[in-house]
């Protein structure tokens, strides 16, 4: 996963090893390319969940308080292909991703009336080259337009895409089904969202969560395409769907942003009523988690949210090391007797970044590129160089005095349209002299200040892409203007002399860890946190490969009781932990012999008993029942 450097370091004293400089996540798994020269939007990668799915190995077997009631292979056995799991009566629903080839996306249905011995007895398919992730919510809802069972779902995209029609083809949006009898389908709406920006297909979207409001009904939307919205969709009458809200809430609430967490986008969220009021829970990514009076969708009213702790509270206790928190609030829940707020930060890449302006003492946003990393542990550090934009019709690059870094300016030529990171890397490499190459951003609407992650080879550790400010200021040119520059065409260049030398600049890794689990306290304002939790091997470098990945996914929270909370933790399995003095203390765990990969998890009942579906991205269905105290 990709995601820009972290702003705004903290000098702090301390006596332990100090690195508060901006962090960037390690080297990730797959990707999304952003524009044909190898750019990356970091939010629509994130929401793509390329990256889940490691399967490198496992961590051993183990097994602690928990039963494993049953598990159950799905019919089209292959590694990656499951994602998020929902649960409704006697079904329970599981996505079906875009393993092998993007082909057969949908939501596979097993009936559990019988715990022990699920089976599944139906396939729900979503449009061609469409498939689903996070979000997958059965639920009853009672309008005057609509009683009945239905199954909500994502629809994200990849390959070629088709207009939508009569039968099933390419979606965005949701689709909602009536499930009233899960045996036997109907399609109520598919693909509906937000057309603004394609017209006759909904924006994509990474997850969706369904309430019944007493007369009404809704559902709301994580938008990949805009990305900071937050969709909500009246549903009273799920045949006739209207979007009736798009809430930025960093716009809305500036209050939730943070200084020096600039990856600011809404992943995920539910809703609860709590009284006679309707509060959503939105994991809002570096902004943290949200909670949102929703009693009104279209006028929700903010009454909380989280900031992450700097340094990073755990990355602190258990390596000793300061550095600014990776961020990344990817799903929570409320507690059942709502004191608390319960949080899952997900973060696949256990080694990070840091970038420095070391003459002017800034950070410098820019993320090791996807095919030319620096070794763990160890820095480089050199003078910058200003060699243009190094595209093959550009002027030579000037050769480096073999201690220097490269600063190349993204974009192509007059003509030569499309100039990609690679060539520019080759390019530089072939002149010769440079340690390290740093690529700033462009003119236009789409470059500028903004932040990117490259797609990129070479054999010399490549960094980008840098907000242009940044370059401009590298090199002591000031005057920067962000609205002429967003006017721009993209062939503007700098006014920085080709072979002008600027700042000692630095580049450096280490080892930040995996993500994990926060504790807060559910009080008006800033949320106060308690306690963090992750496995003892997700702050051991010794785990950083080898083990699949070992980040905290989804948590669900008992229904039984308002201290106890169930983990998929991917690699690291099945986890419950239990709310003791305000911390969080793991009671129970389980890992298969064959290994795990959990993404998703919901609990249900059955006579009393409180059981745990989870989802096992490269198996199916597994049902467990904790039985510590």
């Amino acid at each position: 996963m990709k995601r820009s450097v972290r702003r705004g370091a903290i000098a702090l004293a301390s006596t332990t090893v100090l690195v508060l400089a901006g962090s960037i996540p390690g080297y990730a798994h797959e990707v999304i390319v952003y524009s044909n020269d190898g750019a990356i939007e970091n939010a629509i990668a994130t929401h793509s969940h390329d990256q889940h799915g490691g399967i490198a190995g496992h961590l051993p077997a183990t097994q602690h308080n928990v039963d494993l009631v049953a598990k159950s292979h799905i019919n089209q056995d292959v590694e990656g292909r499951v994602a998020d799991v929902g649960v409704l009566g006697n079904y329970a629903y599981l996505a079906a991703f875009n393993a092998r080839d993007c082909q057969k996306g949908g939501v596979y249905v097993f009936d559990i009336s019988n715990v022990s011995q699920p089976k599944q007895v139906n396939f729900i398919r979503t449009g061609q080259n469409s498939f689903v992730g996070e979000g997958v919510h059965p639920i009853h809802i009672d309008t005057p337009q609509f009683t009945g069972d239905i199954l909500a779902f994502n629809n994200e995209i990849c390959g070629g895409e088709k207009e939508i029609g009569p039968k099933p083809s390419t979606a965005g949006g949701v689709t909602l089904v009536d499930i009233s009898n899960p045996r036997s389908h109907e399609y109520l709406v598919r693909g509906f969202g937000d057309f603004d920006l394609h017209g006759t297909r909904a924006n994509q979207i990474h997850s969706v969560f369904v309430w019944d409001a007493g007369d009404k009904a809704y559902a709301v939307l994580v938008d990949d395409e805009e990305s900071t919205d937050v969709d909500i969709v009246d549903i009273s009458d799920p045949r006739h769907p209207v979007l009736i809200a798009e809430h930025d809430l960093a716009e809305m609430f500036p209050q939730i942003l943070q200084p020096g967490m600039d990856e600011v986008f809404h992943h995920d969220m539910i809703v609860k009523r709590v009284g006679t009021r309707e509060l959503m829970l939105v994991s809002y990514w570096d902004a943290g988690y949200v909670v949102l009076d929703v009693t009104d969708p279209v006028h929700p009213l903010y009454l909380g949210d989280s900031d992450f702790a700097i340094p990073d509270p755990l990355l602190l206790e258990r390596t000793g090391t300061a550095h600014i928190p990776e961020g990344n609030g990817h799903q929570s829940e409320f507690t059942l007797d709502n004191q608390y707020v319960v949080a899952a930060d997900e973060d696949f890449g256990p080694n990070a970044a840091s970038a420095r302006n070391v003459t002017a003492g800034t950070d410098i946003s820019a993320s090791p590129g996807s095919d030319t990393p620096l070794p763990v542990g160890q820095t480089l550090t050199g003078q910058a160089k200003f060699v243009g934009r190094a595209c093959n019709t550009s002027p030579p690059v000037p050769a480096g005095d073999g201690t220097q870094v490269a600063v190349v300016e993204r974009g192509g030529t007059a003509t030569q349209a499309t100039c990609t990171f690679t060539e520019k890397v080759a390019n530089v490499e072939a002149a010769g002299g440079y340690r390290a190459i740093l690529v700033m951003n462009r003119t236009g609407a789409d470059a500028c200040n903004a932040s990117l992650g490259m797609t990129v080879a070479g054999n010399t550790p490549t960094f980008g892409v840098a907000p242009r400010e940044q370059g401009f200021a590298i090199f002591g040119v000031g005057g920067y203007d962000d609205a002429a520059c967003r006017a721009g065409t993209g062939l503007e260049l700098a006014p920085i002399a080709i072979g002008a030398t600027g700042a000692t600049l630095s580049f450096s890794v280490y080892f930040d860890g995996w993500g994990y689990v926060h504790l807060f306290r559910n009080q008006p304002g800033k949320l106060a946190e308690l306690d963090t939790y992750a496995i003892p091997e997700a702050h051991d470098p010794a785990f950083a490969q080898g083990f699949g990945d070992i980040s905290v996914h989804e948590v669900a929270t008992s229904h039984q009781q308002a201290n106890l909370a169930y983990f998929s933790y991917y690699s690291g399995g099945f986890r419950v932990l239990r709310i003791v003095d305000n911390t969080l203390v793991e009671v129970g765990r389980f890992i298969d012999p064959e290994g795990n990969n959990f993404w998703g998890v919901q609990v249900f009942e059955r006579n009393g008993v409180e059981y745990v579906a989870a989802s096992d991205r490269d198996f199916g269905l597994f049902i467990f029942r904790y039985t510590g105290p």
